[in-house]
């Protein structure tokens, strides 16, 4: 019996790590695949104009700077209105305070929800968006000056209904788990959501995303209730068979921060995990057309719950090896998994090194030597997050747990 358990885990395990790892390499498949990931050049048209949103709730430290670059950017038609709640005045001050300086492009809107989330102060502004698309920005974000430009002409050269900028966190060296959560950034923008984009089935990021104000307006905006309302709206999007284009480019991501504490990363992922259950849930994704489409959706909005189960079914594995004997055979398979899961971290310290390059940051042996002893800790909050995930959906507990910024990506 126990031999049995253990070959099918085991052979689970696998499975699941070569998924992962087959995915997470998507953009290097080709040359070609690679070329297609990027923006192509605008051709200077502008054609479209923006609304950019930008929620923020007690970031005063960080909104005007955030702003000030949006402004420095290069299309000529797009405003700015930047979200605050009617119970945070130090942010409402620096808010009110640039659309006293520039009252031709920043504007503001207060949320009076009693009890504020993002999508309840993204639903706010909506009314008052008067671009053809609307874009979300976080209140910490730098983005590139040319990003809108390379945008607009990515909608009009493609018809899309939704374009899907790269997003990266960038101060790697803050923490042992910053590196890691930069890495993972890294793949996610930068090849797994082309794949989905690809296979017609996308979770959407949470910022530097800009859809059509008339698909924004026809789905109510976002879901006020949904912990994961970026996830939630790729899902309804895609179940109505909008198009989505994907484009990461180093040059024109927006550049953030990881979250500034172990404690932080570990609500920041609880939230999210909580939100793809409330989206699995919800059963959009079951009017995707295709099984194909239907089997990806299940499997991705499922994944934070598959990695605390691999996190545990690797423990029990440990324990049975220790304490128990089984067949040379069952044994042998029961290593199996760790075939992907080396070859995982092969790629990952190549990733590391491409991030680097790409970004011209120093990567030193230290990096790798993190990279490599703080994946099985990093594993554990991702399950541990995962786990407290259930646990508050089941309780119905359903409140927003902000997660802090403090700028460390600034000077990175």
């Amino acid at each position: 019996m126990i031999s049995a358990v253990i070959v099918l885990c085991s052979l689970l395990l696998f499975g699941v790590a070569v998924f992962t790892l087959w995915w997470m390499l998507h953009a290097w498949r080709t040359p070609e695949t690679l070329a297609a990931t990027r923006f192509t050049d605008p051709d200077g048209t502008g054609a479209l104009s923006f609304s950019l949103l930008v929620p923020a709730r007690h970031e005063q430290a960080v909104l005007e700077r955030t702003v000030l670059r949006l402004l420095e950017s290069t299309h000529p038609d797009f405003e700015v209105i930047v979200i605050v709640g009617h119970d945070d005045p130090e942010t409402a001050e620096v808010a009110h305070g640039l659309a006293a300086r520039h009252p031709e492009q920043v504007f503001v809107v207060t949320d009076t929800h009693e009890k504020k989330n993002k999508p309840k102060a993204l639903n706010s502004a909506l009314p008052s968006c008067r671009g053809d698309v609307v874009g979300v920005f976080d209140a910490e974000d730098q983005v590139h000056p040319d990003l809108l430009s390379h945008v607009d002409h990515a909608f009009r050269a493609t018809a899309a209904d939704v374009v899907q900028g790269g997003v990266q966190l960038i101060n790697f060296h803050s923490s042992w788990y910053s590196l890691r959560n930069c890495l993972e950034y890294f793949f996610w923008f930068r090849s797994r959501l082309h794949l989905h984009a690809a296979k017609g089935f996308i979770p959407l990021g949470g910022n530097t995303v800009f859809v059509r104000t008339d698909r924004l307006r026809a789905n109510d905006g976002w879901d006020a209730n949904c912990l994961a309302e970026d996830c939630d709206l790729g899902v309804r999007l895609s179940s109505q068979g909008a198009k989505v284009v994907v484009a990461y480019d180093s040059e024109m991501v927006t550049k953030e921060e990881t979250p500034d504490s172990v404690v932080s990363l570990f609500k920041q992922r609880t939230r999210w995990n909580q939100g793809f259950l409330q989206v699995y849930r919800k059963r959009d994704w079951r009017s995707l057309p295709t099984m194909r489409q239907r089997m990806l959706a299940r499997y991705t909005l499922a994944t934070p719950f598959v990695q605390a189960f691999s996190g545990l079914l690797i423990l029990v594995g440990i324990a049975v090896a220790l304490f128990s004997s089984v067949p040379d055979l069952v044994a042998m398979i029961s290593f199996s998994p760790l075939i992907p899961m080396v070859a995982m971290f092969a790629f990952e310290a190549v990733g590391l090194h491409d991030f680097g390059k790409q970004y011209r940051l120093p990567i030193k042996f230290s990096h790798y030597a993190k990279l490599i002893l703080g994946g099985p800790f990093y594993q554990l909050i991702l399950a541990g997050a995962a786990i407290r995930a259930v646990w508050r959906e089941l309780r119905g507990r359903k409140d927003w747990e902000l997660t802090r910024h403090v700028g460390a990506h600034l000077n990175a």
